[in-house]
């Protein structure tokens, strides 16, 4: 009676139980690991400490290709896209092992491991590309990004031993065509990003981006107030939240901020003083004695500051 119930549970199901639950667990880690850069990048957690170097993750994580674009103030990382991926692998992975599922349960397991041999494939191949680009353009080491591709590469691998493939040569056909999609993709997408990152990274190492932007005289007024007042913004050459914030003051206003380069390797470095003060995003802001971090925005800082003079930001 036991065998057959057991032989009964097996027809009801495609492939290994174990490498499920196991994919569950891994799929979780990886997606506490994307929502945490993703929170990290909206600022509502304190920035990531990180073993890859000084400044490491930061430098990676703001990077171009660490985002799929931005709109005013608002940014979507590509740690979102991360996250939802993972989430999408812990759904297809516990949906067939969930009570009261028992009508066609087959068909739903075999739809389910199609679904995560597509999914973990194209996470591992555009976690390849990814590392490409931290390795050779970024040149700088982020563990979230490495512990994310292995996970991914993990995953994949779990799917082709537990996925109880009928036809393997049907598997190694699709996977090929897949891959091959999502690499000409992923190398279509960084050449993109690539072309544009001096917009954000000037080619002069530690060396900010220019600001374009033209400043009135009330974005001028204001900035030497705020230095009058003895109030820091704290920044590194390589982030591009930093480098929104001055073009919110302009080019003439930002060359009278009192500003503080906190990138190890960026011109005029005061990294001692940055360690110091207890820094850990980008920008923040001194006032009062205070520690601020965000972009915040002309008007905020007037209020803050008690700035009395005209308030044309516009």
């Amino acid at each position: 009676m036991g065998k057959s119930r057991l032989t009964s549970r097996r027809r009801q199901e495609q492939g290994l139980r174990w490498a499920r639950i196991s994919m569950a667990v891994l799929a979780t880690i990886g997606f506490i690991d994307t929502a945490s850069i993703t929170l990290s990048r909206w600022g509502l957690i304190s920035s990531l400490s990180c073993l890859g170097g000084e400044n490491g993750c930061d430098k990676v994580l703001n990077s171009p290709w660490g985002t799929i674009f931005s709109f005013g103030d608002f940014t979507l990382p590509l740690s979102f896209v991360g996250a939802i991926s993972y989430f999408a692998v812990i759904i297809m992975t516990i949906l067939p092992l969930l009570p009261g599922i028992s009508e066609n349960k087959l068909n739903l397991s075999r739809k389910t491991w199609w679904s995560l041999f597509a999914i973990t494939c194209a996470m591992t191949v555009f976690s390849i590309v990814l590392l490409n680009i931290m390795i050779f353009k970024i040149e700088a080491l982020c563990l979230f990004c490495i512990l994310s591709a292995c996970i991914s590469l993990i995953l994949f691998l779990l799917t082709i031993i537990g996925g109880g493939w009928e036809d393997r040569r049907d598997l190694i056909f699709r996977g090929i065509i897949f891959s091959l999609a999502i690499l000409i993709s992923s190398l279509v997408w960084a050449s993109a990003v690539d072309a544009q990152k001096e917009d954000f990274i000037a080619r002069e190492q530690g060396l900010a981006p220019a600001v374009t932007s033209k400043s009135n005289q009330s974005k001028i007024d204001l900035a030497k107030h705020l230095a009058r007042k003895g109030v820091y913004v704290y920044s590194a050459y390589w982030c591009p939240h930093c480098h929104e914030q001055k073009e919110m003051f302009g080019k003439e206003a930002s060359a009278e901020l009192l500003s503080i380069e906190c990138a190890k390797d960026g011109k005029d470095s005061q990294y001692s003083l940055c360690e110091e003060k207890g820094i850990e995003a980008y920008p923040s802001w001194e006032i009062n004695g205070r520690i601020e971090g965000g972009v915040k925005s002309l008007r905020e800082l007037s209020e803050i500051t008690e700035f009395k003079g005209t308030k044309d930001f516009r």
